[in-house]
């Protein structure tokens, strides 16, 4: 246990803003700086406020000027200030000062922490409600070496600056607060950080934790988090299992998305992105350079068995990441919430390579009966002018016939909607396909693995099956039922 734990007791209730900044204060080991660009210095504010703030605080700054934060900080590649990168830069730089400013040998004792934003409030038209970053870089034991850091990313929903800039104060005292005296429990720790916050008021959309105190916690989980709480409507993570802003990710590229259950990732899965990624890079309007592909699944498919099986999830991004695939987890059930949501970010093309149940699917009236417009408002913002569908076809079971764009059966009274869209170019058949993994779904895979019965492996991509026995995956809960009984 660290020093910090082993001279303060655990909290029961939720405690004040004042209470929490005052129990950092009293604390007499921890040191550390407040650097806040755009929104005041709110956070450094309320330990101002609550008493005993010089035994904490060594610096609180702001540096509001372009030219001065680049002269402290440097600048950035695309020049922009509200950024992760800049963030990054304002921790490095203000712990370091800390370190060479402060002696060890007078304070062995001392914690040392930095805590920084970057933020852009709501702008005079009220167009843009604004975003920002926090972090803090800090350490639970004088003797760490290697410095722990938590970093987030909100988006504020409020229509008042002054409102936005009382929140971050708020946002920034919990993760401080929490960094401190949550740390063990990062699961909590991201619930607290909503603490005398209205859910409405903000979006928190991307964390990443960091360090010797955190070398356990997988930041795929926590990002899981983040939606089963509510926090964010959509969470991204990439091969290396970092969290991604999605925002960031998607700006102005070209995106080529594909849901799916990937329970387990199948040859299929992989022969509908090679093969959809191809007529998506030949399209004159498409810059391979600027396009990102997605792997995504939705949070009622990781809940279809009932409450979301974290291991299950674990698995299925296993295996993506394995592939190098970015994954997003989105709370979108009907496509046209998807493309919306890639619409907030870019105007560029958008590709979703999907089976022929799917596209049937979105030709169902009953999906849309919530919405005043029905299924036509969906489809305005479903098949806008930078939109296209890359079926892939499907065998049928009973008769063989392979399923295209050309025969497949919706509703009648949406035959001739269909063919609308389909004779405008909006749906694309892939026909280089490989017909000889037309019988692989991975609800059979899935059974033939659990079941322990032969023949799966070859339905996967190579690679994938070495992993799955290696690792157990969607196996350990079965295996440790067996074990439990012996």
């Amino acid at each position: 246990m660290t020093s910090v734990l082993k001279r303060e007791a655990a909290f029961e209730n939720i405690p004040s803003l004042k209470a929490k900044t005052l129990r950092i204060n009293l604390n007499p080991d921890i040191y550390g700086t407040f650097a806040e660009i755009g929104a005041g210095q709110e956070t450094a504010r309320h330990f101002f406020r609550s008493g005993g703030a010089s035994g904490t605080i060594a610096k609180a700054m702001s540096a509001y000027d372009k030219d001065f934060s680049d002269a402290i900080y440097g600048t950035e590649k695309d020049g922009r200030y509200v950024s992760q990168p800049r963030l990054k830069k304002m921790l490095e730089h203000e712990m370091r000062l800390m370190e060479e400013r402060i002696s060890r040998k007078t304070h062995p004792e001392r914690l040392f922490f930095s805590y920084a934003n970057t933020v852009a409030t709501i702008d005079f038209s009220k167009r843009y409600k604004g975003h920002g970053w926090l972090g803090i870089r800090y350490q639970l034991d004088p003797n760490q070496k290697e410095y722990d850091e938590i970093i987030l990313h909100i988006r504020f929903k409020q229509n008042e600056a002054r409102l936005q800039q009382e929140t971050l104060g708020t946002v920034g005292v919990n993760l401080i607060y929490g960094a401190f005296y949550k740390y063990h429990k990062p699961r909590k720790l991201l619930k607290y950080l909503y603490d005398h916050i209205d859910k409405d008021t903000i979006e928190i959309d991307m964390v990443n934790f960091s360090g010797p105190n955190f070398k356990d916690v997988d930041n795929r989980l926590m990002s899981l988090q983040l939606i089963k709480n509510d926090m964010t409507d959509a969470i991204m993570f990439g091969p290396d299992g970092n969290n991604l802003l999605p925002a960031t990710m998607l700006y102005k590229k070209n995106i080529l998305a594909l849901r799916g259950s990937f329970r387990p990732v199948t040859k299929v899965n992989m022969d509908m992105f090679e093969k959809s990624y191809d007529i998506f890079i030949r399209d004159p309007a498409v810059d391979e350079e600027k396009t990102v592909v997605i792997f995504e699944i939705t949070l009622s498919n990781l809940k279809a068995s009932g409450e979301i099986d974290e291991h299950d999830f674990m698995d299925r991004a296993e295996l993506l990441c394995t592939l190098g695939h970015t994954v997003l987890i989105s709370k979108f059930q009907e496509y046209y919430k998807l493309v919306e949501y890639f619409n907030n970010y870019t105007k560029a093309k958008i590709g979703l390579t999907m089976g022929v149940n799917n596209l049937v699917d979105i030709f169902d009236e009953k999906y849309y009966r919530h919405l005043s417009g029905g299924i036509l408002e969906a489809f305005g913002k479903l098949f806008f002018k930078e939109l296209q569908v890359y079926l892939y076809p499907m065998k049928n079971p009973d008769t063989g016939q392979i399923m295209t764009s050309n025969n497949i059966k919706v509703h009648p009274r949406m035959k001739e909607l269909y063919k609308f869209f389909k004779y405008n170019g909006k749906v694309m058949d892939i026909i280089d396909y490989d017909p000889e993994i037309m019988h692989i779904f991975s609800r059979d895979v899935l059974k033939k693995l659990i079941n322990g019965e032969d023949g799966w492996e070859e339905m996967l991509p190579d690679g994938l099956p070495e992993l799955i026995k290696e690792k157990k995956l969607f196996t350990r809960k079965l295996v440790k039922q067996q074990e439990d009984k012996i």
